[in-house]
C-alpha cells in the first residue's frame, strides 16, 4: 500500500507572517524539527496537531492541508 502523502502550506503561511520554525513550534508545544518534517512532507500531523496549526494561523484545516498538491502560486495568473 502506498504511503499517504499530506500536502501543506505551513512554510508559506510562516513566511507570509514572518514566523520562524522555532516560534511556531514553541506556540504549538512541539520540537522545532517537527515543523521542518511537516513542511517537507516527511511527517503527517495528527488530527489534533493539524487543528492546532489551523487555529494558530486562524484559517481552516483545508487552507493548510490537502491530499492533493496545492497549485503553484501564480499558476492561474493571466499572462501580462
Amino acid at each position: 500500500m502506498p504511503t499517504e502523502v499530506i500536502y501543506n502550506r505551513i512554510a508559506m503561511l510562516r513566511a507570509e507572517r514572518g514566523i520562524s520554525r522555532r516560534e511556531l513550534a514553541e506556540a504549538l508545544g512541539v520540537h522545532y524539527q517537527t515543523i521542518g518534517y511537516l513542511e517537507r512532507g516527511e511527517y503527517s500531523p495528527s488530527l489534533h496537531l493539524a487543528l492546532r496549526i489551523a487555529a494558530y494561523f486562524e484559517v481552516t484545516v483545508e487552507v493548510i492541508f490537502s491530499t492533493n498538491p496545492f497549485p503553484r502560486l501564480g499558476s492561474n495568473a493571466e499572462p501580462a
